[in-house]
């Protein structure tokens, strides 16, 4: 996590979005240092194909896999995401920063204990799908929530032959089957193909210095 206080994050994004019984939320998790539209693109096509009810965007403090030397202050980034989730269906949260950790699997045991009639998704681009075996816990956010992974530029062969998708390989769901996926029993997880955004975070931050 970075150092940055908690009372300076406003308190809008450290709120819960409301959420009614029976709807589904897709979980849409990084650091967002700087967020492109290629976040919009995976957020938007997980809304579109699995019929989502809404996509909550969780700004997290400081992903512990990466240095946090270039992360922005998470106000500002949360600031940032903003214009890329404006849609009536999506939300921004700092939900992490509330909770008090920066791992995944623990927000999802947290928001299912708090929301239980929410049929939770996480989701995912494909980059992320072939480092996820380093996540903390990974089996335990496979087991615990469908998954969906949105394909991304140069990606595509790494995830499907990463240690997640082999190890989770009889839980994964025909693309054409992915309306059904928020409200099935995990594991269960798809893969989409769709148009590839080539912008990344690390480029964008290399081109603009921090941003």
């Amino acid at each position: 996590m970075t150092d940055e206080p908690r009372e300076t994050t406003p308190r809008r994004y450290l709120r819960i979005p409301h959420a009614e019984p029976g709807q589904t939320v897709g979980l849409f998790g990084g650091s967002f240092n700087p967020p492109h539209s290629g976040h919009r693109l995976v957020a938007e096509v997980a809304l579109k194909r699995l019929g989502l009810d809404q996509v909550w965007w969780m700004v997290t403090p400081g992903n512990p896999l990466k240095d946090h030397g270039n992360l922005a202050p998470l106000g500002d980034r949360l600031a940032a995401v903003e214009h890329f989730a404006a849609h009536p269906r999506m939300r921004v949260t700092a939900l992490e920063a509330r909770l008090g950790s920066p791992y995944s699997a623990r927000t999802i045991t947290r928001l299912a204990t708090r929301r239980p009639q929410v049929s939770f998704v996480w989701i995912m681009g494909a980059d992320n799908l072939a480092t996820f075996h380093r996540w903390q816990d990974w089996r335990s956010i496979m087991r615990q929530v469908p998954v969906v992974v949105v394909d991304r530029p140069g990606a595509t062969l790494s995830a499907l032959w990463s240690p997640t998708a082999q190890t989770f390989a009889r839980a994964r769901w025909p693309e054409e089957q992915a309306g059904a996926l928020a409200r099935a029993a995990a594991p269960a997880w798809t893969f989409l193909h769709a148009p590839r955004d080539p912008t990344s975070s690390t480029a964008l931050r290399a081109a603009n210095g921090r941003w």
